[in-house]
């Protein structure tokens, strides 16, 4: 079976190869920066960022204008006039731009990055390696409010989900912006570091897009034209900034940021005496290169990141949950984008955050990141934790390249070491390491995509069947996009810096983990259909998913999923989507939902039905809902998961989620009802004045918690915040009934300053 798939894969390869050549650039045949081109020229006056626009550079300095939708049309020319303009002096790269609206203008908040694509805004696209593999993404609303991201050449195509860290919001650097407005327009006058961008010194051409949404429709414009089928700042559509000299190279590019933090922990479980600590630690950017950055680490302190939200998990294996802390995040997709969502040789929650979430101490952590050369991005990681009276200390490396090849196809590699640390020794027996090739092919045309790996772990004892592998190939067109995957999971392979699910069975009579390789075969087919014309239809869309698992050493039947599903999707982003699946699942050990007798490990054959619908994101009030009936297991489960918010612009936002899920399993094993509430409180009394409360109550996870967290942004990018956390035990399962035991108390206080 393998060497029929590795052979199917190389056919593919070829073929691709010869489809690519043969079909030339992009969907119109051509390249974009033929056809869009922005000259740039430096400017000797000073700049007043205010949003007025009245220096003389902008009445001198030639606008682009002319701009097309991209959605949910991208065949004509947007209605309302946008135009923009840029400059740069030695220190900044400026951008001003004016937004006819006469509808008014729609935000969802005043808090940086937060559902910020969906109201008004100007986004600028930045490429400044111009390879169409990795770039920057600054946006502003009529409100002042910010959203910065970082790109990656594969930010997929619209409606799907981006690749493992495509589009990373969660990224944040320090620039300047302000707005203004008037009765049927608004202007934005921007400035960008160089100091915040990384760049090749020598290039005189750099990739750059610009793209405005607009609220009253949720339409999308942009400069350089972009295929609707793709998402707006795909980085293969920018158009060219050309500069008149290269910028220079930034000098002393280093940024300090040191942070204090108090905090008052009260343990009632464990029932031991009130905690009062005081922590300080120091976070540093240091540019390496223009392109190449260092980032530095020395006791941190994540007690003011956003709690986990907490979500019913009804499958057998374990759940990931997003990594939220900031020395993370930069370049993360050096590091990350291995592997398969459900099989990830890296993931940096395993640094510093223990299984059950808790948060272990850091000394300190080293991190190079960027591009080495315009084509070869690299990256680097070193961090360290404290031997406690409960843990070793542990010793975390990664190193990894992204190489450019063959247009913007990549060849990558890493390694990953986790080796234990206890008596001021590093221990021979305790380690876990990891390495891996893989090739990522993707087209000049963005229409097809493949990719094959290889990677391997090591451990103290373990020789056989400790390796891992994947191969695929994706098309995707106007109306068509197909996708075939598999990859499978040797029993001893292990990933101690990374995440695997699937791979551990529980056993609940025998209260033991079995470790079980799979082969994972995965294919889906879509049709969407466009309207000609624009009207209150937006797309419809028909999926068939197919999913198939089996036993890595002997093919035995463990799991599959056929799927059929139908999408309508709205103006306003409202939509509709119903879906039927079959599935079977070959349980290998008894496994319980209910605390009663667990179901037999025996082959259940199971169907399913869930309807969908989300309104129109332009109201001020808006709401999900989502029902489910079907088969599970031996029994039946009964599912609806709510969630509404109601939005006071531009100050506040007023949220619940509701979850519940009736399991009924029949005879001896058992019902349960299971509840997840959720509401979320968010009010912004400023662009730099925040108060955000989450309270969650889970009735799976036995937990009740409040997490409430004060921000004031008293300037850019340095913060004071004061953050209480509650949680409680819940010692029934009954949403009406349930009663709380205090476990744990916090209140925190910190304060970082950017430097």
């Amino acid at each position: 079976m393998k060497k029929y798939f590795y052979a199917f894969f190389l056919l593919s390869i070829f073929s691709l190869n010869l489809l690519s050549a043969n079909n030339g650039g992009d969907d119109n045949g051509k390249d974009r920066q033929q056809e869009y081109q922005l000259r740039i020229s430096k400017t000797s006056e000073k700049i007043k960022l205010d949003g007025k626009l009245d220096e003389a550079i902008w009445q001198n300095t030639t606008a682009v204008s002319d701009f097309w939708y991209s959605f949910p049309i991208d065949n004509e020319k947007a209605e309302l006039k946008t135009k923009v303009k840029v400059t740069y002096d030695d220190n900044f790269l400026y951008v001003a731009a004016e937004m006819h609206d006469p509808n008014g203008t729609i935000i969802q908040t005043l808090k940086r990055d937060v559902d910020f694509w969906s109201g008004d805004n100007i986004v600028i696209v930045l490429d400044p390696v111009n390879q169409k593999s990795n770039g920057f993404m600054f946006g502003v609303n009529p409100y002042g409010v910010q959203m910065e991201g970082l790109l990656t050449g594969n930010t997929g195509s619209r409606g799907s989900r981006p690749g493992n860290g495509a589009m990373n919001a969660r990224w944040d650097n320090k620039w300047y912006s302000k707005t203004s407005s008037t009765h049927d327009s608004w202007t934005a006058e921007v400035a960008i570091p160089f100091k915040s961008l990384k760049y090749d010194a020598t290039k005189t051409t750099w990739g750059i897009n610009f793209i405005r949404t607009e609220g009253s429709d949720n339409s999308f414009h942009v400069w350089s034209q972009v295929p609707l089928q793709f998402r707006s700042v795909d980085l293969n559509y920018t158009g060219a900034l050309i500069w008149d000299k290269a910028p220079k190279k930034t000098k002393g590019n280093v940024a300090v940021i040191p942070y204090i933090s108090g905090s008052r922990f009260k343990d009632f479980e464990e029932g031991t005496p009130t905690d009062n600590s005081l922590n300080v630690g120091v976070d540093a950017k240091i540019a390496v290169t223009s392109s190449l950055n260092l980032d530095v680490t020395i006791n941190p302190d994540f007690s003011n990141v956003e709690v986990d939200e907490q979500v019913t998990n009804l499958t057998r294996f374990n759940i990931r949950l997003p990594e939220k802390r900031l020395f993370f995040l930069e370049n993360t997709d050096i590091f990350e984008d291995f592997g398969n969502s459900p099989a990830r040789p890296f993931f940096s929650r395993r640094i510093g955050i223990d299984e059950d979430g808790n948060a272990q101490p850091i000394l300190y952590g080293l991190r190079l990141t960027g591009n080495a050369t315009k084509r070869l991005r690299v990256g680097l990681l070193n961090m360290h934790t404290k031997e406690t009276d409960e843990s070793t200390g542990q010793n975390y490396t990664a190193a990894a390249f992204h190489q450019q090849v063959f247009g913007r196809s990549i060849i990558k590699g890493f390694v990953t070491n986790r080796q234990a640390y206890q008596d001021s020794e590093f221990s021979s027996t305790d380690y876990g390491r990891n390495a891996g090739l893989e090739f990522n092919y993707l087209s000049t045309n963005n229409k097809w995509q493949s990719w094959a790996g290889y990677n391997h772990s090591f451990k103290e004892g373990i020789t056989d069947k400790n390796y891992y592998f994947k191969g695929g190939v994706r098309y995707r067109d106007r109306n068509w996009a197909g996708l075939i995957n598999y990859y499978e999971v040797q029993d001893q392979y292990y990933a101690d810096l990374g995440f695997l699910a699937r791979l551990n069975h529980y056993d609940a009579v025998q209260d033991t983990t079995h470790r079980i390789g799979f082969g994972s075969f995965f294919s889906d087919l879509n049709y969407t259909l466009y309207p000609k014309k624009r009207g209150n239809l937006v797309s419809q869309q028909f999926s068939m998913f197919n999913w198939w698992v089996t036993k890595a050493n002997d093919g035995d039947f463990l799991e599959r999923t056929n799927s059929l599903s139908y999408r309508l999707n709205f103006v306003g982003r409202s939509s509709f989507s119903a879906r039927i699946a079959n599935s079977a699942i070959a349980l290998q050990f008894p496994f319980s939902f209910t605390g009663d007798e667990p179901p037999t490990a025996q082959k259940y054959t199971t169907t399913d039905v869930r309807v969908e619908y989300r309104s129109d994101s332009r109201n001020v009030f808006t709401y999900e809902a989502q029902i489910r009936y079907g088969g599970f297991y031996s029994g039946t489960r009964k599912g609806v998961e709510l969630e509404g918010n109601y939005r006071v612009q531009p100050w506040g936002n007023f949220g619940l989620k509701f979850a519940y899920n009736d399991l009924q399993f029949g005879g001896p094993y058992g019902a349960t009802q299971l509840f997840s509430v959720s509401p979320k409180i968010e009010i912004s009394f400023s662009n730099n004045l925040f108060w955000t409360t989450f309270i969650q109550y889970n009735t799976q996870a036995e937990n009740f918690n409040i997490n409430s967290r004060l921000q004031w942004r008293f300037s850019p990018m340095s913060d004071i915040y004061l953050v209480y956390v509650d949680n409680y035990t819940v010692l029934d399962n009954s949403i009406m009934g349930s009663l709380l035991e205090s476990d744990n108390r916090a209140l925190i206080l910190k304060a970082s300053y950017w430097y």
